[in-house]
């Protein structure tokens, strides 16, 4: 996602300086080149050649180096970075930052940079608390930098609060949402549904099915780096919900009602990927569930329809997306729950096709329209996610 961008690593003196290769080597994985920057004390917690045999670039410590590729390093290189990252951000960076002063090749770059500026403070917990070091953070965020909150836990020096660096794969995630889509969802508001929902038989057993919320969570993941507020509307998952989305966990078909019904008035835009229990027992008490020879029946009621009830209250600037998982006849099957239930697009694959449907990394994706059908290849869940959007924002 990150093929073609230029960042700008910087690396203080901190002893979570070992976790900004992990986060280098991340950036490689995902197609960008990478430039470092340490400061000198950050040298004594990391070698650069660490740093220069993942990103095969020279790293860069001294403001007059004269072996660098670059002509005035700091500016050139400031020039062409499309995201500049601090991590770990020392106090004294930080500092240094906020008041203007540019002494090393560090800041002096920093300064330059008109590209997104990201800091992850790493320090102290009595430090970070400090409010010197707050009114610092303050002042760079009132400056455009976005400030990174620390994580809380055991420090290297054995205090435990807050001011751990975040792990490689949190800061990832927050380049992402800084460079990796184009920002054409900013300011919609998007409510997507995910996962199953469980109905209880009783305090053990329950009606549930094999949806494991991958494909809702790759379409709010991807909905949120395009720059769109995301509600994520979750059954039951074992998977780890997307950052940087409004989570609200259900658990029952009446909940997932509750929680759609509550948030679809000031949405833009509703993609139900949830797989609904169709029905629930009356009742959870036993007094329905009757066993006759070893075998049980319970007395089931349906559960209510979210789409339908969308569609017959929907604003008409709303565009509402829905799932449609076939067995056969799956494209007029469709067709017929695209206009009965006032849908937009749905989005149907037939559970007999290989690599679609529940419990898979992948799917195969047929976008159904009033007046267009798109065959989606065999592709992953986050492709089709994008793909989904994509066609969504023609629409809107």
């Amino acid at each position: 996602m990150l093929t073609g961008k230029n960042i700008v690593l910087g690396v203080t003196g901190s002893i979570a300086a070992y976790k900004t290769a992990g986060l280098a080597s991340l950036l490689i994985k995902q197609g960008a080149d990478v430039h470092v920057i340490m400061t000198k004390n950050a040298a004594n917690f990391i070698n650069p050649i660490t740093f220069e045999t993942l990103t095969a670039h020279k790293c860069l410590v001294d403001t007059f180096d004269r072996d660098f590729e670059f002509h005035v390093a700091h500016v050139n290189l400031a020039a062409a970075a499309d995201l500049m990252m601090i991590a770990p951000a020392s106090a004294d960076v930080i500092g240094k930052l906020a008041n203007g002063i540019a002494d090393d090749m560090l800041t002096t770059t920093a300064m330059a940079c008109k590209a997104p500026m990201l800091i992850a403070p790493a320090m102290n917990t009595n430090m970070y608390e400090n409010p010197i070091l707050q009114d610092n953070l303050k002042k760079l965020y009132s400056y455009g930098y976005e400030i990174i909150e620390p994580a809380t836990g055991m420090l290297a020096c054995r205090d435990v609060g807050k001011g751990k660096m975040p792990e490689p794969e949190t800061l990832l995630k927050y380049i992402l949402r800084s460079i990796a889509c184009e920002k054409d969802l900013s300011g919609k508001r998007v409510l997507v549904t995910a996962g199953p929902t469980q109905e209880a038989i009783d305090p053990v057993r329950c009606i549930t099915n094999h949806s494991t919320g991958k494909m809702g969570y790759a379409i709010a993941e991807n909905a949120s780096l395009r720059g769109a507020h995301v509600t994520l509307i979750t059954g039951p998952c074992d998977i780890e919900p997307p950052m940087f989305c409004d989570i609200v966990p259900v658990t029952t078909a009446e909940d997932m009602y509750n929680a759609v019904m509550a948030h679809q008035a000031e949405s833009d835009i509703i993609i139900m990927t949830a797989a609904v229990a169709d029905y629930r027992p009356e009742t959870v008490s036993g007094e329905k569930i009757k066993k006759s020879d070893g075998n049980m029946s319970i007395a089931l009621t349906r559960t209510k329809d979210i789409l339908a009830s969308l569609g017959e209250i929907r604003r008409p600037d709303q565009f509402i997306c829905g799932f449609s998982m076939e067995t056969e006849h799956m494209l007029e099957n469709s067709r017929t729950k695209l206009a009965k239930k006032h849908l937009d697009m749905i989005a149907a694959n037939n559970l007999k096709v290989p690599g679609a449907g529940f419990a898979t990394d992948t799917n195969v994706i047929t976008l159904i329209t009033r007046e267009t059908e798109i065959q989606l290849p065999l592709m992953s869940k986050h492709e089709d996610a994008e793909r989904i959007l994509d066609e969504i924002i023609k629409h809107i």
